[in-house]
């Protein structure tokens, strides 16, 4: 299957999929973490955040994430991916796919922000920022959600791996 978290930068999206991964390793279960940044530094080095290089990126993800789990293992995918049509698109092209929105308020994605993100962004600094100068638009039907500003990160962890085994119980 292919686990495809989606938020706003600091919703800890990366947070729980590292979690969500260790925990499935120390299950056997076959996993590989895809993160948005170690894929952008590597897979997509001189993309831009521009629309077409933000799906360019993207797809690139998908593509390895579907080649994984057709070779039985859990790709974990922990990627901004700020635009619905291209989630839902990655969604038709996948099995198995399973939308986790992690989802936290603007507000609390600022507060959290260690890197400065998010005042370059809202100073002009940064463009093309999602969720500043560039839309976030939420998933409308993910298979589950993740409130982090009120969950925390092991109610978060817990929710993911009951909907992960339960998957994995009924595929065989």
């Amino acid at each position: 299957m292919v686990l495809w978290f989606t938020g706003l930068s600091g919703a800890g999206k990366t947070t729980i999929a590292l979690a969500v991964t260790e925990k499935l390793k120390a299950a056997n279960y076959k996993v590989e973490l895809l993160d948005g940044d170690v894929v952008r530094t590597h897979l997509s080095k001189g993309l831009s955040f521009s629309k077409e290089d933000r799906d360019t990126n993207i797809r690139r993800i998908a593509f390895v994430a579907n080649l994984l789990s057709r070779n039985g293992v859990i790709a974990i995918v922990a990627a901004i991916s700020p635009y619905r049509s291209l989630r839902d698109e990655i969604r038709h092209s996948t099995n198995n796919f399973v939308e986790v929105y992690i989802n936290a308020p603007l507000e609390v994605c600022e507060e959290r922000d260690v890197k400065g993100l998010y005042a370059k962004a809202r100073s002009g600094s940064l463009l093309n920022f999602t969720g500043i100068s560039d839309p976030y638009e939420a998933p409308i039907s993910p298979e589950l959600i993740c409130h982090t500003d009120v969950e925390t990160v092991h109610e978060s962890v817990n929710k993911v791996l009951a909907e992960v085994l339960g998957r994995a119980k009924r595929l065989g």
